[in-house]
Parts: structure tokens; C-alpha cells; sequence
């Protein structure tokens, strides 16, 4: 309890009224294109997911850039387009995920990205695979203002670990993830946040009572056992865990398989917020992992003339009406 509260007070100080009364309109709009069956939309996007980079030190089996299967551009964020998008959405942004694909700390601008955006009172977040967390790097983490940090660790053996996070250290994630903990407490810091996210397979599921124990001995902030996106579930994988609770698939009976949860025409993430790739396409989800649906581009036009474009209103029409007909969609567990 302790932990999320602490999360939630490092949250609640960035609010404004201005943030609290967007929120608002974006929800009560949500829920009258529900009941309307047509995309009305008040407000500005609350939280936004931008890319540092494409570029990753492993070759994770379910990840583009892992796979280097890319058909979009690859590349490194720059300064003045981040500075850019911040000065854009400072006033209305409560929350920002400094990740989309790629591995973050390999982009060289990274911490001054999320001072800067800490100095405008935004909480910050990011996803690493914690190969970069050197004594260095711990110090970096820990000046930046970053909120919350999310790792990315999905065995407790190396056998196990880099049958996911092809080309791993497991040695390496825990001994920075252990000296960051150490650090932050020996500085009496209590930011970011630590949450370890364990990909839950096949292949590590019977792990997770031993990385329960780990992650109470080194004291992170939180543990999440994620379900794992699979691209070709239809025919089954040696990735779904046989404990169908961490599984986003369920068996038909017949060897096929099917998405768990219902898709509905409805989808809160379309007026909650957008993603930003390294090179300013601002795509509607994290699903969009190659940019097919580019809404607008922020180095034509300024995020809230994209926000509320003739492409995202039809983007968001066509969801309310047959959301089954956008492919993206069809893997979410929205």
C-alpha cells in the first residue's frame, strides 16, 4: 500500500486544475461517443507514450525492434522535436511514458529528456531491460526526476531469462537493479518507483514463485506478472503458459486459439491519450508497434491539431462501429 501511495502523491502533486478539468471533459466525452456511437471528443490528451528510440541491445522473439522487423524508419529522438512536443502538451499532460519500442537509455539524450520534462511538471515513466543500469547510469536515474521505472526481467536463471531476452545478462539486470535500490536508499531518495515486470510464458511460469521471493529480498516497489503478447496466437505457442490466468488466450478445443477478452466498440486509450514515435507520427496506440495508422506528423502540425484531425475523428468513428475491422485491435486487451 505503501508504494502505490507513495506513486500516487509523486502523481497528484503534478496535477493542476486546468489537468484535473481536462480529464474530466476527455471522460465524460469517452462516454457519450459510447452512448452516441460517434466520436465526440473534449480536451487535450492526458498521457502520451514517446519513443527515445528503436534501437535495442537484445532480440526479444515478440518485438519488432528485437526482430529488426521494422518497416517504418528507425532512429534517435531529437531535442528540439521532444521540446517541441513538451511545450505542446505541458498544460494538459499528467503523465508521460518515456518508451514505445526500442531500449531508452541507448538514446544519449535520455536523462536530460526526462528532467525536462520533471521541470514542467509532468510524472515521467519508462521501460528499460536495465543492461544500462551502471554506476554511472544509477546516479543519472536518480537526478533526472524520473517517477517511475519499469524493468523488464522474465526469468530468474539464465537458462530461463534468455530464452525471451535473446542476447541477456540476467547477472547484469540484477546487480543494477540491486545497486539502484541500494543507491536510492543510501541518498534517502524515494524516486522512481521500481516496478519489476515479469513476462509470464511457457517457459519461466513455474519461476514465478522463486521471483516472488527475489524481489521481496531486494525490496522493489512492485511486481507485475504480465500476460505476453503473441503475434500468431491463432496456432498456439510454446508461450502461453499452461496457467491460462496469465495468458491472454484461450484454446478452442480444435489446436486454435483465441483472444481471452471480448472486443468491444469501445476503447478508453483513443480519448485518453497517443503515442509519439521517435520521429513525431503520432499513432493511436502501443499496438501500433509499426505506424501503420499515422494520424498527423508533429513536424507539420501541432499535437492538438492532430488530437482532434479528420483522420483520428474517422480512426475513432470506425472503432465505435466495427472496432473487429482494425487489425490492431485484434491482439488488445483493451
Amino acid at each position: 500500500m505503501k508504494n502505490q501511495w507513495l506513486t500516487f502523491v509523486a502523481f497528484s502533486r503534478y496535477l493542476t486544475l486546468n489537468k484535473v478539468l481536462n480529464y474530466a471533459q476527455l471522460a465524460i466525452s469517452f462516454q457519450l461517443s459510447r452512448l452516441l456511437q460517434k466520436p465526440i471528443l473534449w480536451g487535450q490528451p492526458t498521457t502520451l507514450s514517446v519513443e527515445p528510440t528503436t534501437s535495442c541491445n537484445l532480440r526479444c522473439p515478440e518485438c519488432p525492434s528485437g526482430l529488426r522487423s521494422f518497416s517504418r524508419p528507425t532512429g534517435m529522438l531529437q531535442d528540439q522535436l521532444f521540446e517541441k512536443l513538451i511545450e505542446q502538451a505541458k498544460g494538459h499532460l499528467t503523465w508521460l511514458h518515456l518508451y514505445f519500442q526500442g531500449e531508452p537509455f541507448l538514446n544519449p539524450r535520455f536523462f536530460e529528456m526526462v528532467s525536462l520534462a520533471d521541470q514542467n511538471r509532468i510524472f515521467t515513466s519508462t521501460s528499460t531491460n536495465a543492461h544500462y543500469l551502471d554506476k554511472q547510469n544509477i546516479d543519472k536515474v536518480l537526478d533526472s526526476g524520473l517517477k517511475q521505472l519499469i524493468v523488464s526481467m522474465d526469468g530468474i536463471t539464465q537458462e530461463i531469462y534468455e530464452k525471451y531476452r535473446i542476447g541477456g545478462k540476467l547477472e547484469k539486470v540484477q546487480e543494477g537493479l540491486t545497486k539502484l535500490l541500494g543507491r536510492r536508499r543510501e541518498r534517502n531518495a524515494h524516486y522512481p518507483r521500481v516496478v519489476l515486470q515479469f513476462l509470464v510464458t511457457g517457459q519461466n511460469e513455474q519461476q514465478i514463485p522463486a521471483l516472488k521471493d527475489w524481489a521481496k529480498e531486494i525490496g522493489v516497489d512492485e511486481l507485475q506478472l504480465k500476460t505476453t503478447q503473441i503475434y500468431d496466437f491463432e496456432n498456439g505457442s510454446e508461450l502461453i503458459p499452461s496457467n491460462l490466468g496469465y495468458s491472454r488466450y484461450l484454446p478452442n478445443g480444435d489446436g486454435s486459439w483465441r483472444l481471452k477478452k471480448k472486443i468491444e466498440n469501445k476503447c478508453w486509450r483513443m480519448w485518453q491519450g497517443a503515442v509519439s514515435t521517435w520521429d513525431g507520427k503520432i499513432v493511436p496506440c502501443c499496438f501500433d508497434k509499426d505506424a501503420k495508422y499515422v494520424m498527423g506528423e508533429l513536424a507539420n502540425q501541432p499535437l492538438p491539431k492532430i488530437w482532434k484531425s479528420k483522420t483520428y475523428e474517422k480512426f475513432r468513428s470506425q472503432l465505435l462501429n466495427n472496432r473487429q475491422q482494425i487489425d490492431i485491435c485484434r491482439n488488445c486487451t483493451e
